[in-house]
């Protein structure tokens, strides 16, 4: 008889669930044919369906007498940090159908109207969200003799700011599949081809790959060990002499 403990499922599943609402802290059924979010050239999301579940019009909040007032945010983070956040972690943890503008308004402390002022439509927003460009930049924003280390810690200081982290979102998505596939492709157009283009030397490509998914763990990492794990209470410093010098590696190619 083995006396190997056997995994427990429950704490299984609450591990993923953290990482996944960590991810957010970054699909609609009815869609008619020939809608799908494939859209890459065009970089827009355009399914028929939104005018459902999904969709907001500016004026249903004023006649339901139940929107907060024009430019009204809540707390310290405000106006498009604060939407993005929300809307991070609302198409995350739910199908595209499901997500509403007055929900994500709701979690970001502000009108629905300033959602509209700001993005345009859920549409906007969800393309806005699927964008890795702005993480991507800052992320290899150095010299690649310098590369592995600068990665640990703009990946560390990126999850402060953004009060979640700005990569997992493409492994935790709980998208339909054409959204996940237009996610997925963003990611390695705008993050893995971009590291093939910086790295030099062999295998650039397939040393890419390997750097995303090693930012990919830490991220993973640091989100199933909070907030009492060891990486929880290590300086970001601490995190990069230990975790740098192997993403080094791939970056030189050695």
């Amino acid at each position: 008889m083995s006396t190997a403990e056997e995994p427990n499922p429950l704490a299984t599943a609450d591990a993923a669930e953290t990482v996944r609402r960590e991810a957010g802290d970054s699909s609609a059924d009815g869609r008619e044919a020939g809608n799908s979010p494939d859209s890459r050239e065009a970089g827009s999301y355009s399914p028929t369906g939104d005018r459902g579940a999904g969709s907001y019009s500016p004026t249903e909040d004023r006649e339901a007498g139940n929107s907060p007032t024009e430019g009204g945010e809540a707390g310290p983070e405000t106006g498009r940090e604060a939407i993005l956040r929300a809307a991070r972690r609302a198409f995350t943890l739910k199908p595209y159908a499901e997500v509403t503008m007055r929900g994500i308004a709701a979690a970001a402390g502000v009108s629905p109207s300033l959602i509209v002022k700001r993005f345009g439509s859920k549409e906007a927003l969800f393309n806005t969200v699927v964008d890795f460009r702005p993480a991507a930049a800052e992320l290899f924003d150095a010299p690649l003799s310098d590369l592995g280390r600068h990665l640990v810690l703009t990946m560390v200081d990126l999850r402060d700011r953004l009060r979640g982290d700005p990569l997992l979102r493409v492994v935790f998505s709980l998208g339909i599949e054409d959204e996940r596939t237009l996610l997925r492709a963003r990611f390695r157009e705008q993050v893995t081809d971009h590291l093939t283009d910086i790295l030099a030397g062999p295998d650039a490509r397939l040393r890419a790959e390997l750097i995303a998914g090693q930012l990919l763990g830490l991220g993973a990492t640091l989100s199933l060990h909070r907030p009492d794990g060891a990486t929880a209470h290590t300086t970001a410093e601490r995190l990069a002499d230990l975790y740098a010098p192997g993403i080094q590696q791939l970056v030189e190619g050695s």
